[in-house]
């Protein structure tokens, strides 16, 4: 009897034991099965590595392909038939959202930065003594003009600027419903309104030309920085150095703005892709540079120059103003018998500006 108490004992001990490494045997399985599948894998890869790559993945052949400019087959018509994927698009976008937002964030926000500390330290240049006598300088269709340019830009530059910089500065404020809100009504606004601004930047531009070329006097006038360090006068015709430089700066910056709106607004031209995108960046560039300087105009004919404004308000500047930034423009003005008025009326006869 206790031979056979003891046999079944063992034969119970043996299926336990036999139960508990057929588990462990099972366990150990699941995870070693895996890694070898990982560790053959990696020998495969290390193995085609050491030969040079040359068993290579379909997919990634097919795409490197596609996007070398093999021809496929595609239902478009126009210029681009059968490119299945332009490229360049990634590079434009890194060029657009790299240096242009970065490279046009330094130049703006550096120019405000520039004229602040400028205002706090000098306080832009005083009109030191105010006659009473006035002399017009912008007529009625001048300053229409400069108005009319001078409003659209503000609007495009603030549309232009929010859809460029949208994604970083008003996403995180609209949250990307009203973003996409806003941004459906600003393009069409930017897009419309572009038309009517270059037609009165080309009307103004070539209006004001022949008041922009530049004469022996100006480099009097930049050695001095326009006396707005030392507080001294230099000479000055109906437009200073600074303001002529201004002006250049729109022709070139206003066309390079213009032709590449252009570009962009009319794709139904054959216009290719690649085309769009080199106007996209043109277009940025040129108004970034263009919205800094007009930055410093704005705080130039305003808090920088005492008596600027009057000018474009009413169209009249007092003779103390005209003698202090533009005395040359002044003696001109008295020899072709216009001489400043009595306080509160203009002058008999207009300034060169009208001519």
């Amino acid at each position: 009897m206790m031979t056979d108490a003891k046999a079944r004992t063992g034969g119970r001990a043996r299926r336990i034991r036999a139960m508990l490494w057929t588990v462990v045997l099972i366990a150990a399985g699941s995870m070693l099965l895996p890694l070898a599948g990982y560790l053959y894998t990696a020998a495969v890869q290390a193995q085609e590595q050491s030969a040079g790559g040359d068993t290579a993945n379909p997919r990634a052949e097919y795409w490197r392909e596609v996007r070398d400019g093999t021809t496929g087959y595609t239902a478009v018509v126009g210029p681009e038939t059968n490119v299945l994927i332009q490229s360049r698009g990634e590079t434009w976008r890194e060029i657009r959202n790299g240096p242009v937002i970065t490279l046009g964030a330094i130049m703006v926000v550096g120019m405000i930065i520039l004229l602040a500390v400028f205002q706090f330290t000098k306080g832009g240049a005083k009109l030191e003594h105010r006659t009473g006598r006035k002399v017009l300088r912008w007529p009625m269709l001048d300053r229409v003009l400069h108005w009319y340019t001078a409003i659209l830009f503000i609007i495009l530059a603030i549309t232009g600027l929010s859809l460029l910089w949208g994604r970083f500065a008003l996403i995180p404020l609209l949250g990307k419903e009203g973003f996409a809100a806003y941004a459906s009504l600003a393009k069409p606004v930017h897009d419309y309104l572009a038309l009517f601004f270059a037609v009165g930047l080309a009307v103004m531009l070539l209006k004001w030309f022949k008041h922009n070329i530049f004469e022996a006097h100006d480099r009097q006038w930049f050695k001095q920085a326009g006396g707005y360090l030392d507080g001294s006068h230099p000479p000055a015709g109906f437009a200073n150095g600074g303001e002529k430089v201004y002006y250049w700066v729109l022709v070139a910056g206003g066309a390079a703005i213009v032709v590449s709106g252009f570009w962009m607004l009319f794709p139904n031209l054959g216009f290719e892709r690649s085309a769009m995108q080199n106007a996209n960046v043109i277009h940025g560039i040129s108004s970034l540079v263009v919205i800094t300087a007009v930055l410093a105009h704005i705080y130039l004919g305003t808090l920088g120059s005492e008596g600027a404004l009057e000018g474009m308000v009413s169209g009249e500047v007092d003779e103390g103003w005209a003698k202090q930034h533009h005395n040359l423009w002044l003696e001109e003005v008295k020899k072709q018998g216009g001489a400043p008025a009595s306080e509160g009326s203009a002058s008999g006869r207009s300034a060169p500006a009208s001519a």
